[in-house]
């Protein structure tokens, strides 16, 4: 974390190429893309920038929306069971305060997921996992999001099924009328 500031991390890259790519001007590119963000990397790394760790969730439907707000106050709650697990924090229309002076989306449909790193989860030993974890959070999410959907589709059938039977058992039944052919004969 730059400076202790626990709402950022210092994001390094290293390319075994990068000195090939500087020889056509990417240093250039990189300053006038990040400007001050850039800081000089670490030793071992080609390049290095701070970045707030904030995600914006965008969900079109608004199931989606509802089962995903749930499912990130339960994400919230979760922390409480792994107490090395990273604490997540989720606002749900406005941005969070570390986008106070952005142009961030505002509305019904979104929701902003803020993830507080510690040094034990950006060691050198946790790095990758931690890595592998936040950028795979999206589709986790998603995954989740339809998980639910789909289990609570499949109740609601199951019990339209049910009701159906008590439905159809409670129905009186016909009476049975008594067939007789012209001479008289019951079938």
């Amino acid at each position: 974390n730059p400076n202790g500031d626990k709402a950022k991390i210092m994001i390094s890259i290293s390319l075994k190429f990068y000195k090939e790519l500087q020889e056509h001007g990417t240093d250039e590119v990189l300053k006038k893309v990040y400007g001050s963000f850039l800081v000089p990397p670490e030793s071992g790394y080609n390049v290095r920038r701070t970045e707030l760790l904030c995600s914006a969730q965008c969900l079109k439907d608004d199931d989606d929306v509802i089962i995903g707000k749930v499912f990130m106050q339960e994400f919230k709650e979760g922390r409480r069971a792994s107490h090395t697990a990273p604490q997540v924090l989720f606002n749900h229309r406005e941005p969070p305060l570390e986008l106070k002076d952005t142009d961030a989306a505002v509305g019904d449909n979104i929701g902003y997921i803020t993830f507080v790193l510690f040094p034990r989860h950006t060691n050198a030993n946790a790095r990758d996992n931690t890595i592998n974890l936040i950028h795979t959070f999206r589709d986790y999410l998603h995954y989740h999001i339809k998980c639910s959907k789909a289990y609570i589709h499949t109740r609601m059938r199951a019990k339209t099924s049910d009701f159906l039977k008590v439905l159809n058992r409670a129905r009186p039944d016909a009476e049975k009328k008594e067939m007789k052919t012209i001479t008289g004969k019951t079938f």
